[in-house]
């Protein structure tokens, strides 16, 4: 049944924009279209800067929004240069809402076609508010001009078959001129559902899917009794974007996409295998989450590495799985005739989409299953039922560990007998997740944070153990690398807007690898400038992965090669011959910080933002918890201490580990101050107003919050006087 049509006029783009952005509010089922203006370019860009302002302006600014309220908005952008037919990775789209897991905004950058075709639909952006009562779909024509919003009470609840279903009823070429976005059961109940975007795989004849992870959008959208969304779009050609210099962006796209076609294959093999080359070279530099984060390797890691799903993936040598048509890195594998042996697919055979790095290393070595079969069968239910597998893995490590220890048992996991490697019933928890029964429907799902409040308060268990060994920081859960041995990357998963993701500061081998930066001040400049420059992608429909898994022959010969200096020149490029603005490489970094700047001072909108939620990341993440974590590397750490003036000799194992975890809190609470300092904030973690003029940001409901909070003053246990960055 059709319960809303709204019919529209396509506009032709310009330069990269549609100057419109579409709303739809499921509470009365309004649909209304609304300008973007050459301010809000100017300010935001696109893509996820877009989706941010169009929040910023849609919630109530007097009141802290929560996760479910009505007025919670979710927002998906593509950017001035998604879509584009001519470059590698530039068929992003970017969510964005509030979180249920953090209450501060996420946004999560994701592959397949929705993003491309809602842009070529006529829009810059969606954001849709309210709640329906009952569960609906929105279609997007964007060969017609139409909008729909359909009743889906016919629709089932796995994301696999929502997406046959709806591509079957409004397709005219067999499904390839459809992108659907679906969630799934187990985003009813948890906080960290996902979103699966969905892309056609022209070598199968069937969609295949890329998941908007992190911070539970999937948990959003169903609240708003969302079952789907639909953008229906008959194809897409180079001159719909309508680039201010077509023959320039032809020969950039060409060079970059030239080189990963030459040099992929002597590099990092992302055509062959993927991001599922990673967990070797993980283990290799003890940096392979295992256990819930307690060691960096481990023996049986090489049962996850990179030769045994080279072996799984069905891509015959010619890797050409791309979520993007024109791609030319090609990075997404999957496994076909996989038979499912759990569940309500049990024995049935099936298309597994990866799994990728995180996914191995989460749901595979950090909670000790070393069985790809295992791995990979977490990897489809997660994707079926609408969960992030990072934040399902690393909330199973910590149940596990406290199982482990004794501190809970078959009381508190509602029968689930959960030691390390029990990739069964970590299973049944995630059925249990999209019934919504049990200790898996009503508890695990709501992750680490929760989980350490309910654990406490129902069993008693330690508070302080919880926190150390929780890998949780601001909500969401610690994306898969060990970071005891980076500083910088502690600060790449603390100081983050959204919690510890690594796409905004991966500074593992930069730090710990290279020593490329050896000094406080290195590493606040690593925290400046790597986390606006991967901001960028966000803002324009981009992926990460062109930019440095594949890089050119002589980047090590560079000044800055971590940087990729003349990719940044291609992308300086690329921005400009769409858009016709004249830019230089820095230009891309200013058009970050201030979206940036912005997504903080939205932060402190909603009641978090400053240094306190900086603070207190887990122990874990810096260094040893256990006396038996510490023997683990016990050479290392006696090492380090020498290395202090400090005389080990006299002192127990326990009082090796207090004294550097003592050192190791103090270099946190200093490299906060650096970075703050770096990236123009007091040290109480707020933008400066000066800081906030000069980006042009100064709007006037940002001033009002900046304004509020300029003056006031970090808790003083986190300002040690013998701090130097300030001095």
């Amino acid at each position: 049944m059709t319960i809303k049509e709204f019919e529209y006029e396509i506009p032709k783009l310009e330069h990269g924009y549609n100057n419109q952005t579409l709303y739809v509010n499921l509470s009365d089922n309004s649909i209304e279209i609304k300008p973007v203006d050459g301010k809000m370019k100017e300010a935001f860009t696109g893509g996820k800067g877009f989706d941010l302002w169009l929040m910023w302006n849609s919630l109530p600014n007097d009141r802290i929004v929560k996760w479910n309220d009505e007025e919670n908005v979710l927002c998906i952008a593509c950017g001035p240069l998604g879509g584009v037919t001519m470059y590698p990775g530039a068929g992003k789209s970017i969510v964005t809402t509030i979180s249920p897991a953090t209450g501060i905004p996420i946004d999560s950058n994701v592959g397949g076609y929705f993003g491309p075709n809602l842009k070529f639909a006529g829009f810059d952006a969606m954001q849709i508010q309210g709640k329906a009562k009952n569960d609906i779909y929105i279609f997007i024509d964007g060969d017609k001009g139409k909008i729909e919003i359909h009743d889906a009470s016919d629709l089932p609840d796995t994301a696999y078959e929502i997406t046959r279903i709806l591509s079957e009823r409004h397709t005219e070429k067999k499904g390839k001129d459809m992108s659907v976005v679906a969630a799934g059961p187990a985003a009813d109940h948890a906080w960290m559902g996902c979103l699966n975007f969905s892309w056609w795989d022209m070598r199968r004849n069937l969609p295949r899917y890329k998941q908007a992870g992190r911070g539970g959008t999937g948990t959003v959208f169903r609240n708003k009794k969302i079952k789907a969304l639909v953008a229906k779009l008959d194809r897409i050609t180079l001159d719909m974007n309508n680039p201010a210099d077509p023959d320039e962006l032809k020969d950039v796209g060409r060079s970059h996409s030239r080189e990963i076609l030459q040099l992929d294959e002597k590099q990092n093999r992302m055509r062959e295998i993927g991001t599922a080359h990673l967990p070797s070279i993980m283990n290799e530099f003890d940096l392979l989450p295992t256990r819930n984060f307690r060691t960096g390797s481990d023996p049986e890691a090489k049962n996850l590495f990179g030769n045994v799903w080279e072996k799984s993936y069905t891509n015959e040598g010619k890797g050409w799985d791309g979520c993007w048509r024109p791609c030319a890195i090609n990075c997404s594998h999957c496994i076909e005739d996989f038979e499912i042996r759990t569940g309500d697919f049990a024995g049935q055979k099936v298309v597994v989409d990866g799994p990728e790095y995180e996914t191995i290393a989460g749901c595979g070595s950090n909670i000790g299953v070393f069985d790809p079969k295992w791995v990979a069968e977490i990897n489809f239910y997660c994707d079926a039922y609408g969960i992030d597998t990072i934040s399902f893995g690393t909330t199973m490590g910590f149940v596990m560990e406290l199982f482990e220890g004794g501190h809970i048992d078959e009381e508190a996991t509602g029968g689930h007998t959960l030691n390390w490697g029990a990739a069964e019933e970590a299973l049944a928890v995630l059925h249990e997740m999209a019934s919504g029964e049990s200790f898996g429907g009503n508890h695990f799902g709501k992750g680490v944070r929760y989980l350490k409040k309910y654990f406490g308060i129902e069993f008693g268990v330690d508070q302080d153990l919880m926190h150390d060994i929780g890998m949780e920081h601001k909500g969401l859960e610690y994306s898969e690398y060990v970071t005891k041995e980076s500083l910088a990357q502690q600060g790449g998963y603390g100081l983050t807007l959204k919690g510890p993701q690594h796409d905004e500061a991966w500074l593992i081998f930069l730090d710990m690898v290279h020593n490329y930066m050896p000094t406080f001040e290195d590493k606040a400049e690593a925290l400046y400038w790597f986390p606006m420059w991967r901001t960028w992608f966000g803002l324009n429909g981009l992926c990460k992965l062109p930019w440095n898994d594949v890089v050119p022959a002589d980047n090590a010969e560079t000044d800055e090669p971590s940087k990729v200096p003349k990719h940044l020149e291609y992308y300086a490029r690329f921005f400009q011959s769409m858009t016709g603005r004249e830019t230089e490489p820095d230009d891309l970094i200013k058009m970050s910080e201030k979206v940036y700047n912005f997504q903080r001072i939205f932060n402190i909108r909603q009641g978090k933002g400053l240094r306190l939620h900086d603070s207190y990341i887990p122990y874990r993440s810096m260094g040893p918890v256990t006396d038996s974590e510490y023997e683990s590397r016990q050479e290392r750490y006696d090492e380090q201490l020498k290395e202090l003036g400090i005389d080990i000799k006299d002192m127990t194992i326990t009082e090796r580990k207090d004294r550097l975890r003592e050192h190791r809190e103090e270099m946190y609470r200093q490299l906060t101050d650096a970075a703050y300092k770096r990236r123009g904030w007091t040290r109480n973690g707020v933008p400066t107003m000066e800081k906030v003029e000069e980006l042009g940001i100064d709007f006037p409901s940002v001033v009002e919050w900046v304004k509020k909070f300029e003056d006031s003053k970090p808790p003083e246990d986190t300002l040690p006087e013998s701090n130097e960055a300030w001095k």
